[in-house]
C-alpha cells in the first residue's frame, strides 16, 4: 500500500510542478498586458526609468521555456497566421537593412514591431481555457476604461485631450481608436457580469469612454465608431434579443454629443471648407495634408515596391514630417507590396477564425466575446483607412485572441470553461501522458 502511495506521489509531483509553472507564465503575461495597455509610467511617477513592458515579457517567455512552450513540436503546430506575422516581421527587418532613407531607425523600430510576435504567440500558447482568455480581453478592455478617465481627467481643459499620456495614447486619434477596439469587449463584460454594482460599474466606464472618444475630436475614430458599433450591436441587440441596447445607446449618444460633441462637430464641418476660426482652418488643413500624404505614399510604393523606405521613414520621406494617416498605405510604403500581403493575409485570419466559431453555434459567454471580437476587427479594418496604425499592437492581440478562442474551442468544446488550474492539470496530464 505505500509502494502505491509512493507511485501516485511520484506521479502527480511533476504535475503540480508544471501547473505551477504554466500558472507562473501566464501572470507575466497578464502583467505585460497590464503593463502595455494602461502604460503606468506615463501617470505613475518613478516608473518611467522601469522598463516594465520587458521585464515582464521576459519573465513570461522565461516561463514558457520552462514548461516546454517553445519546443520544436509545439511550434510546428502554431496556426498559419503566425507564419504571416513572423514573415512580416522578417520583411520589415529585410526592409530596414536596405533601407534608402534611414537604416538604423528602420531597423530599431523593426525589433520593437517584433514585441508584437511575442505577445502573440504567449497569448496563444498560454491561452489555454475560457477562463484565460477571459483574463486576458478583460486586462485591456477595463485598462482602456482606466485610461479612458485618466486622460479625461488630465486633459479635459485642454484642446482633444492631446499629449495628455505618452506612447500609443499621446495622440487624441491614437486614443480613439484604442477606446472603439476595447468597446464591445466592455460591453460583452456589462451584459455577463454578475450583479448591479458590477454592471453599474461597466456602464460608467463605456460612458467615460464614450465620453472621452468624442472630446478627443478624432474625425477617425468617429466614423469608425459609426460603423463598428452597429455590428455589436447586432450582435448584442438584434441578434442576442436585446433590443433595449440599440435604443439606450441612441439615446446615450444623442445626449454625450450634444454635451461634448462641439468640437468634433466643427471639425467635421471644416473637413468640407467650411468655418472661419483659427480651429477650423486648422482642421481643413489637417484634411488637405492628409490627401497630399497619401498621394505621396502612392509615390513612394511606386518608387520602392518591393522593400518600401523602412519602418517609421516615411515621415522623413514625406517632406513635410507626418505620418500617411492610413494604415494600409503606411504598411505598403514602408515595407514595399509583399509586407502589405502579408498585412492582409494575417489579419484575414482573424476573421476565418471567427467563421469557423460561429459555424460551431457557441452559446453563452464564448458567443457573446464571438460577436465582439468581430466587432473590434471590424473596428480595425474601417479605422486602419484613416488612421497610421499599422505598428500598434492593440489589432494583433484582437487577431491573437480569435486563434486562441479557436483553439479553446476545438480542444474543449464542453469544457471550454472549466476553471483554469483545472484546465491547466488536464492538459498537462495529457502532455505528461503522451511524453
Amino acid at each position: 500500500m505505500a509502494a502505491a502511495d509512493t507511485m501516485v506521489l511520484t506521479d502527480v509531483s511533476p504535475v503540480r510542478a508544471g501547473t505551477k509553472a504554466e500558472a507562473s507564465a501566464f501572470f507575466w503575461l497578464t502583467a505585460f498586458y497590464v503593463v502595455y495597455c494602461t502604460r503606468p509610467e506615463d501617470w505613475i511617477p518613478g516608473l518611467f526609468y522601469i522598463p516594465l513592458a520587458k521585464i515582464t515579457a521576459i519573465c513570461a517567455l522565461w516561463g514558457l521555456y520552462k514548461i516546454g512552450g517553445l519546443r520544436s513540436q509545439v511550434l510546428r503546430k502554431l496556426p498559419i497566421e503566425s507564419t504571416y506575422l513572423l514573415a512580416l516581421i522578417a520583411t520589415f527587418y529585410l526592409s530596414g537593412f536596405l533601407s534608402p532613407v534611414w537604416r538604423g531607425g528602420a531597423v530599431s523600430h523593426a525589433i520593437d514591431f517584433s514585441k508584437s510576435y511575442i505577445v502573440w504567440l504567449l497569448t496563444f500558447l498560454l491561452v489555454t481555457n475560457f477562463n484565460r482568455f477571459r483574463r486576458v480581453v478583460y486586462i485591456q478592455a477595463a485598462s482602456v476604461a482606466v485610461i479612458a478617465l485618466i486622460s479625461y481627467i488630465k486633459g479635459h481643459s485642454l484642446p482633444r485631450i492631446q499629449g495628455v499620456l505618452g506612447g500609443i495614447y499621446s495622440n487624441p486619434n491614437d486614443l480613439a481608436f484604442a477606446i472603439v477596439l476595447s468597446l464591445p469587449f466592455c460591453l460583452a463584460f456589462l451584459i455577463t457580469a454578475k450583479g448591479m454594482p458590477r454592471k453599474l460599474l461597466w456602464v460608467c466606464a463605456m460612458l467615460m469612454m464614450g465620453v472621452t472618444l468624442v472630446r478627443t475630436a478624432s474625425r477617425s475614430g468617429f466614423i469608425d465608431l459609426m460603423i463598428s458599433w452597429p455590428i455589436c450591436l447586432w450582435y448584442f441587440g438584434v441578434k442576442g434579443k436585446r433590443f433595449y441596447l440599440v435604443l439606450v445607446t441612441a439615446f446615450v449618444g444623442i445626449v454625450i454629443l450634444a454635451v461634448s460633441g462641439g468640437t468634433l462637430k466643427d471639425r467635421i464641418l471644416a473637413t468640407a471648407g467650411q468655418g472661419n476660426t483659427f480651429e477650423d482652418k486648422e482642421a481643413y488643413g489637417s484634411f488637405e495634408a492628409r490627401k497630399y500624404l497619401m498621394v505621396r505614399a502612392l509615390e513612394g510604393i511606386e518608387q520602392y515596391p518591393v522593400l518600401g523606405v523602412g519602418i517609421n521613414n516615411f515621415i522623413t520621406y514625406s517632406g513635410i514630417w507626418h505620418e500617411v494617416h492610413m494604415s494600409y498605405l503606411q504598411i505598403a510604403v514602408e515595407g514595399g507590396i509583399p509586407a502589405i500581403t502579408l498585412y492582409l493575409l494575417f489579419f484575414s485570419r482573424g476573421f476565418a477564425n471567427l467563421r469557423k466559431l460561429r459555424k460551431m453555434k457557441l452559446q453563452g459567454e464564448p458567443a457573446l466575446f464571438v460577436g465582439a471580437l468581430h466587432s473590434s476587427l471590424i473596428g480595425f479594418v474601417v479605422g486602419a483607412l484613416f488612421s497610421p496604425e499599422g505598428y500598434q499592437f492593440f489589432p494583433y492581440f484582437t487577431v491573437g485572441y480569435t486563434s486562441a478562442l479557436l483553439s479553446i474551442m476545438q480542444q474543449h468544446p464542453v469544457t471550454a470553461a472549466i476553471p483554469a488550474r483545472v484546465d491547466s492539470y488536464l492538459a498537462y496530464l495529457e502532455t505528461y501522458a503522451s511524453s
